[in-house]
């Protein structure tokens, strides 16, 4: 059974960093696609960035490149989104996602 659980929000003023964690289990990292998603309060589900199986290749939302790094330990089953120079338009419940499969979610609010 997969199960995710993500961690590492929290409240951060605007240009500040934040990592989330997605402790995984149930599947092998390195062989699965995973994807950061994230939900704004009011909004719909939006895509932030995945990580490919294999060789670790990475997409991105416009809005996020250049800002936020996907990564996985696949010795540790984490994946992490490193965040930084935030804006409030980060802000939002961000989960981590392997097929239909989410966790429960970790809140990031950027504001000053």
């Amino acid at each position: 059974e997969v199960q995710l659980v993500e961690s590492g929000g929290g409240l951060v003023q605007p240009g500040g960093s934040l990592r989330l964690s997605c402790a995984a289990s149930g599947f092998v990292l390195v062989s699965t696609r995973m994807t950061w998603v994230r939900q704004a309060p009011g909004q719909g589900l939006e895509w932030v960035s995945t990580i490919y199986p294999g060789g670790g290749g990475k997409d991105y939302r416009d809005s996020v490149q250049g800002r936020f790094i996907i990564s996985r330990d696949n010795a540790k089953s984490t994946l992490y989104l490193q965040m930084n120079n935030l804006r409030p338009d980060d802000t939002g419940v961000y989960y981590c996602q392997v097929g239909s499969a989410r966790g429960q979610g970790t809140q990031v609010i950027v504001s000053a």
